[in-house]
């Protein structure tokens, strides 16, 4: 089925080409000047074209892990639990965004089969299951090596000429994108004659142009820039492209904190975590750690085979004594790794470390935040989940949540580190009274945390209720003084809906939820609130005490899908799994 379906293109291809040509008798000298000199189709030069158009897999290669062959679209995976529909190669993105927003590198993806997937030739072939994917996938050589070259490309349309034996013209065939060359390489024998009418042109990967007028020139132009850029056939999808002189300027422009260590395949996290690294441009590399003692080291950078490595060296730290491949870069986060599994996970601390405490304090009096996390101690109180800060100037601060409301005060300072440093003293709800070092400043999210006691606050902030959010007051207006009952709730895939069959749930304007039973007794009162999130993403949050039956539905929920009757809800919890909430109305 495959070589038919590659030389009856190529039969369509010469036919056509065929009738504008043989009715007319004549032949042409391969010395006319239009057209380069003969060769055969397995000569180095046919080979080097043929590379060229070869159909490039390695774009997609976080789904797939496979450079020689890509999937077509659409298709559907499922990324840490979450089901998403892959329609282009910008939805690819998503998948790494999803993959970014869990800490640490324990992230999973299942494709749904069967799947289509096409080869450099540009044959198809269905995949039913994953042992064919990758068995098919080992086949692929990696880190550069398959067959496919990618620093030149064709700029078309190019004309090729079927010759005979006697290097006489019998055709020509107008190719017009690498795919409808690839098949009229594939549909040539070992013995057929070609040549191509010059001038080409082609395109680097830098974006200059190179225009060849012979077989000699088309080929060194091909062998000269193949091996000039880095091809990212690799399995890191997430090494964004960069130069060692951006990994420089990033490294030396503001302090980065240790989010994440492993080492010669132990987890070191808990002992470097929030370390913060200061990079200084005369080599030397300077560490705090988390009382404040300061370690000295040396830092530099160099490339070897197209990557980025970052070489660290310390008396003390000898866990991080390695040459580290860089594998994400960004302004908030550098990821660091080598080929034994060892991995430093970085984020950008210039915020957080300031010795003006107004940076943060201007944020927080600009608008109120909800709490979308608090822990304590490693437990989480969802009770306060939903629940509004609001920060006055004069050192005041409210707790509130319709009718319910605690005051306290606050303050900003800093830590030993120099960290900016959240004070919160609110002597009837202890949830939230503690100093809370900061971790991660955004104008519309903060996130406090302290290293190895599992306390840990997440506000999102809230200027004008979304009132001007059309999504947000639809659906506040399909739950407000409605009946609804819980159609699913699981959690890492156990269902335990049965528990909740028989209840309605009343949500009240005032962000209450008032649960009834069979009878229509009232058993047990929450809350809920709908918004958007600081990453745009429409979450609804549901809220009980700890000591409520009810409770495990408690969480931040993002809202994957709705209409009038039905709403379905996802949560990625600290199990790295995910609960799944589905609400129908009664």
């Amino acid at each position: 089925m495959k070589k038919f379906f590659k030389s009856s293109l190529y039969v369509g291809l010469l036919a056509t080409a065929l009738v504008f040509t043989s009715c007319q008798k004549e032949t042409y000298d391969v010395d006319d000047p239009q057209e380069g000199e003969a060769m055969s189709a397995t000569s180095a030069t046919a080979k080097l074209m043929e590379r060229t158009v070869s159909n490039d897999g390695s774009y997609d290669n976080i789904v797939d892990g496979a450079s020689c062959f890509d999937i077509r679209f659409p298709y559907t995976v499922k990324v840490n639990g979450l089901e998403i529909t892959i329609d282009s190669k910008d939805d690819l993105r998503l998948i790494e965004e999803i993959f970014d927003a869990v800490e640490g590198d324990d992230d999973l993806l299942d494709i749904i089969f069967p799947i289509t997937i096409t080869m450099a030739d540009y044959s198809e072939f269905t995949i039913n299951g994953e042992t064919e994917l990758k068995e098919l996938a080992e086949k692929c050589l990696e880190g550069g090596d398959d067959d496919d070259i990618e620093c030149i490309d064709v700029v078309y349309p190019v004309t090729f000429f079927t010759l005979d034996i006697n290097s006489v013209q019998t055709g020509s065939v107008v190719v017009e994108s690498d795919m409808e060359m690839r098949r009229f390489f594939a549909g040539l024998g070992e013995n057929d004659l070609i040549s191509i009418q010059f001038p080409v042109a082609f395109v680097m990967y830098d974006g200059t142009e190179v225009t060849v007028n012979s077989n000699v020139e088309l080929a060194a132009a091909i062998e000269q820039a193949k091996d000039l850029c880095d091809e990212d056939d690799d399995n890191d999808y997430n090494d964004d492209d960069f130069n060692e002189e951006r990994l420089d300027n990033l490294l030396v422009k503001c302090p980065w904190l240790i989010r994440d260590v492993v080492r010669d395949n132990q987890i070191q996290t808990e002992q470097y975590f929030e370390y913060i690294m200061n990079f200084k441009e005369d080599g030397s590399v300077n560490v705090l750690d988390r009382a404040g003692n300061n370690i000295t080291g040396a830092w530099s950078t160099y490339v070897s085979d197209y990557r980025v490595l970052l070489k660290l060296e310390f008396d003390v730290l000898v866990d991080f004594n390695l040459d580290w491949f860089v594998y994400e870069i960004s302004e908030e986060k550098i990821k660091l790794f080598t080929t034994e599994g060892n991995r430093i996970i970085m984020e950008n601390a210039c915020d957080i470390l300031n010795d003006d405490p107004n940076t943060l304090r201007e944020i927080l009096w600009e608008c109120d935040w909800i709490i979308k996390k608090v822990k304590v101690e490693g437990d989480e109180i969802k009770r306060l989940l939903g629940f509004e800060f609001s920060f006055e100037a004069e050192g005041i601060v409210t707790l509130s949540k319709g009718e319910v409301m605690s005051e306290g005060s606050w303050e900003i300072t800093t830590n030993e580190q120099g960290r900016l440093v959240m004070a919160i003293v609110m002597g009837d709800e202890p949830g939230v009274s503690f100093e809370w070092p900061l971790s991660d400043l955004r104008d519309d999210r903060l996130k406090f945390e302290i290293p190895g006691t599992g306390y840990e606050l997440i506000l999102e902030r809230n200027c004008d209720n979304d009132e001007a959010d059309g999504d947000v007051v639809w659906i506040r207006d399909l739950f407000v003084d409605s009946l609804w009952n819980v159609a699913l709730l699981s959690v890492n895939s156990d269902p335990i809906s049965q528990a909740y069959a028989y209840d309605d749930f009343e949500f009240k304007q005032d962000g209450t939820i008032v649960v009834t039973n069979a009878n229509g007794t009232t058993i047990e009162t929450g809350s809920w609130l709908v918004y958007r999130n600081s990453d745009g993403k429409l979450e609804m949050i549901i809220a009980f005490n700890a000591e409520s039956n009810y409770y495990p539905l408690a969480n931040d929920y993002m809202i994957v899908e709705v209409d009038e009757n039905r709403l379905e809800m996802h949560h990625f919890n600290d199990a790295d799994g995910m609960n799944i909430l589905v609400l129908e109305k009664k």
